[in-house]
């Protein structure tokens, strides 16, 4: 199965590199986008839909997580910074304050000509419940690596593969590698890693590609193999990842 990955494009994703992402997509089963994908700041409010939602739509974008940018405390602010987003959201540690309810669902399960990859999401969290602000939220956010693992660990046993989409950063993704050996495959983002190889911790993959929309990851993983292919693919020409 090959994947390709975005992560941090903090609205760098043009006309002209969406239809580049747009033609290695034809040559891949699954393009994942870890969030952060949208030009404006953690309480910005933008006056339009963000240009990033249909250029990735444009790409063939199949599913992805939300980052800080695409958050906001206040409920119009964050509806409106998703306004036009065209791909299906996994986020287990997002929840309406009032309600408990998570705004997204934990996970997904996607079917494959037969296979069955189990997909969980998770964001660096905004507001949590031990914040005074909390009170002018209308969002909580848990732990991720707490929620991402009760999300993913029951999968395990019903998919062939079982990866997870996260904006908590590297050193987070780490943790949630630790804490969920399940997890074969961990996309990454929030903290721009250029990652040139995979990481590996236990039997599970870490990937994330810098950030502005420089690297797309291109990963191959196949049953009773594990990861067979991997690296990132200049989306802008660069000639090698700077470290």
């Amino acid at each position: 199965m090959v994947f390709l990955h975005t992560n941090d494009l903090h609205g760098s994703l043009t006309d002209e590199l969406a239809e580049r992402l747009r033609s290695l997509r034809a040559k891949a089963d699954l393009l994942i986008d870890s969030g952060d994908a949208i030009k404006a700041g953690n309480l910005a409010v933008p006056l339009r839909p963000d240009l990033a939602w249909p250029r990735l739509a444009h790409a063939g974008c199949d599913i992805g997580t939300l980052g800080n940018r695409e958050s906001h405390p206040l409920e119009p602010a964050f509806r409106a910074k998703l306004e036009g987003l065209g791909h299906p959201i996994v986020c287990a540690n997002l929840r309406e304050r009032g309600t408990g309810r998570l705004v997204f669902p934990a996970s997904k399960v996607l079917d494959f000509a037969g296979l069955r990859l189990g997909v969980v999401g998770a964001m660096v969290p905004i507001i949590t419940d031990s914040m005074a602000t909390k009170v002018a939220s209308a969002y909580l956010w848990d732990d991720p690596v707490v929620a991402a693992t009760k999300a993913a660990t029951p999968l395990r046993g019903e998919v062939d593969l079982l990866v997870a989409i996260t904006h908590i950063g590297f050193r987070r993704d780490m943790e949630l590698a630790e804490a969920c050996p399940e997890l074969d495959m961990i996309f990454g983002g929030h903290s721009h890693t250029v990652l040139e190889e995979p990481a590996r911790f236990g039997n599970t993959w870490i990937v994330q590609g810098g950030s502005h929309g420089r690297w797309v990851g291109r990963y191959r993983f196949e049953l009773g193999q594990g990861l067979i292919e991997a690296g990132l693919l200049p989306l802008k020409g660069d000639p090698a990842p700077d470290r």
